[in-house]
Formats: C-alpha cells, sequence, structure tokens
C-alpha cells in the first residue's frame, strides 16, 4: 500500500448526490455534478448518473474528454468559457458550454457548423462576485447577436458567485437573474431551458427561498463530494462529510524544540513565521507537502496540530501521543485540498 493516498467512498459519493438531488427537485432545481475535482473520472461519473445525475459538468474539456471516451453519454457542460484554441474540441466533446464573449461564440458556430453539430450556450451574467459574467446592462444587446448564430442554439442565462469574493446569493441577485430570463423571453420571443443560479455556495439560498423564481439549475461540486457548502453557511443537513480523505505516512518522529535557533531568514516560500517558544513539543514528519496538496485545506484528527509544511514535508504536532514511524495519518478535505490532493500525481487515488 503506497501514500500519500485520496480514498473516494464511492458509496457516499452516491448518496450525497442522491440526496441533493431529491431536495432541490423540490424546489424545482435540477443538479448537474461538476467532475473537475475527480478529473473526469469514469467511476466517479458512473456514480454520479446511478444517483440520478442527468448531465455531468467539468471545467476540462480533456476531463470531458475521458468520460466520453469511456462510454459516457449523458449531456456535458463546460463551465469555463471555451478558449479560442479549442474550440474545435469544446464542439467534439461538450454538449453546452458557459460562454461571455460574442467572439468565442463565433468560433463555435464556425465549428459546429463545420461538424454538422448544434452547440448550446448558456450565457453568464455578472452579479457581484466580479468573475466571469457579462454585465447586466448589455444582456439584452449580446443576446440580439447569439440568436443569429448558425448552429447555436442560447439554452439559458446563469451566474457565479462566492467564488473570486465571496459574494453570496441572495433574493437581491436571484431575483435580477431571474427578472433577466423574463426580460430575454419576452424580448426575443423564446424559451430559456436553464437558469442556472451557481454553486454549492447557492443550495441554503435555494433551500430556503420560498417565493417565485426562474431559478432552475445548480452546478455542484463541493457539496456532492465533501457535503460541504462555502465557509460563513450553515451545513446542509444529512450529508456525508467523510467520503473524501487523505492520508500520508510518517517518516520521523521525535520531541524537538517548538522554537528555531540561528539567525532567521525567510523560509523557502517567501515566508516569515511569527512563532512563540512552547517548549519541547511531539513532532512527527509525513511524507506530504505543497507540492502534492493545498496543506491549508487539510483538517488533522483529534488531538493532533499542522504545524508547518514545505514542499514535501508536513509537520505536526501531538499532545500526547507520540507517533511512530511508518504510522500513517488520515486527514479530512477542504475542496482546496480536495482538488490539489487528485490533480498530484504523486497521491494516489483508490476507489472503493
Amino acid at each position: 500500500m503506497s501514500y500519500p493516498r485520496v480514498e473516494l467512498d464511492c458509496a457516499k459519493i452516491h448518496f450525497n448526490t442522491q440526496l441533493l438531488i431529491d431536495k432541490l427537485t423540490l424546489k424545482g432545481i435540477s443538479v448537474t455534478p461538476v467532475t473537475k475535482s475527480c478529473l473526469g473520472h469514469p467511476i466517479i461519473a458512473n456514480t454520479l448518473i446511478n444517483a440520478g445525475a442527468t448531465m455531468l459538468a467539468d471545467s476540462r474539456v480533456n476531463n470531458i474528454k475521458r468520460m466520453r471516451d469511456a462510454g459516457i453519454t449523458v449531456p456535458t457542460l463546460l463551465i469555463r468559457s471555451p478558449m479560442l484554441s479549442q474550440i474545435e474540441s469544446v464542439v467534439a466533446y461538450c454538449d453546452i458550454s458557459l460562454n461571455t464573449e460574442i467572439a468565442v461564440m463565433r468560433k463555435l458556430s464556425e465549428a459546429a457548423l463545420r461538424c454538422h453539430r448544434i452547440h448550446q450556450v448558456i450565457i453568464m451574467v455578472e452579479l457581484g462576485d466580479l468573475r466571469e459574467g457579462v454585465m447586466p446592462g448589455n444582456l439584452v444587446h449580446l443576446v440580439k447577436d447569439v440568436i443569429k448564430l448558425p448552429n447555436i442554439k442560447l439554452k439559458g442565462i446563469g451566474a457565479n458567485l462566492t467564488c473570486r469574493y465571496g459574494v453570496e446569493p441572495d433574493d437581491i441577485n436571484m431575483q435580477l437573474l431571474s427578472d433577466l430570463a423574463e426580460q430575454i423571453e419576452i424580448t426575443f420571443s423564446l424559451k430559456l431551458d436553464i437558469i442556472s443560479g451557481g454553486n454549492s455556495g447557492s443550495i441554503n439560498w435555494a433551500l430556503a427561498y420560498q417565493g417565485q423564481t426562474r431559478i432552475n439549475h445548480l452546478r455542484l461540486g463541493e457539496a456532492v463530494f465533501l457535503g460541504l457548502v462555502p465557509k460563513n453557511q450553515p451545513q446542509i443537513s444529512g450529508l456525508s462529510s467523510t467520503a473524501i480523505t487523505l492520508t500520508a505516512e510518517v517518516i520521523e518522529s521525535s520531541q524537538k524544540p517548538s522554537y528555531p535557533w540561528g539567525n532567521r531568514g525567510v523560509n523557502a516560500f517567501g515566508e516569515t513565521a511569527s512563532l512563540q517558544n512552547r517548549g519541547q513539543v511531539n513532532q512527527a514528519i509525513l511524507a506530504l507537502g505543497r507540492q502534492d496538496v493545498c496543506v491549508d485545506g487539510l483538517h488533522p484528527p483529534s488531538g493532533m496540530t499542522i504545524a508547518s509544511s514545505c514542499s514535501d514535508h508536513l509537520m505536526v504536532e501531538t499532545a500526547d501521543q507520540i507517533l511512530a514511524v511508518g504510522e500513517t495519518v488520515t486527514f479530512g478535505l477542504a475542496y482546496s485540498a480536495f482538488l490539489s490532493a487528485m490533480t498530484s500525481e504523486f497521491v494516489d487515488k483508490i476507489y472503493q
């Protein structure tokens, strides 16, 4: 058995997916799981489909191609604006893509024409988090141009929140998205199939909202895999938060001073730590580092703290227990740690 390793409990992922689909269906909202954290692995894709997913989303065309090559046939949604350098692949492997730029959608139209396909687009609207999105006042003008493009179908509009600045969905910004959908439909005499209200950060708003809304779609990753929503929001009742774990091996264990000696400069990452002298501590070093995982997203077991990290070493301290060389430690993961560990070639992935 090799370490470090991420273990993915497919039964718990299935449970989370099914529960979220059931809860949100009652609110008239469909769920599209996001597979980017698992790099489009076919085992995960099939787990999500078996749990009731009728569409899968990813931000990387290569991940979507991986699912297609494995025989996954459900519709696929590219959730990052297409790069001009990947237009042909986007049309070949993705049924729908999120878009903001008319220049990109023109190229999608040309590529779709060449291969005799219809490519669907969801136009993203800026609602304050200042990531991707057309300013609301420019949406009608953009739609006017988009609906003229051959082999392009306007599937809907959407928004992204909580990612860059943590702007949360609320009654005001979700109502604006609903109003814009109504305006587009009335202005152009068409029907939008998808009004996508965001990611896992929108779940609690969606479940709590009691009024009328056009929001009928969410793109969910963190909640599906980790049972979590962004910080400062209530956790979703009933979801499993232990579907994903990371285990690393102890390579050194001893009692050491808590305070360094000698002339100090910055560390290998240009950082200067603020330290207190706490005397002797039980320190263990794990074969895990910043090249493997976003250390800030690791949740150590009770009685253990993460003291520091560098490229290849994770220093932990234990209150009473002295860890043995060769012993393993299992961590819970925040989304940042999950995403980075799954991307690292140095971390084994076990699907069970």
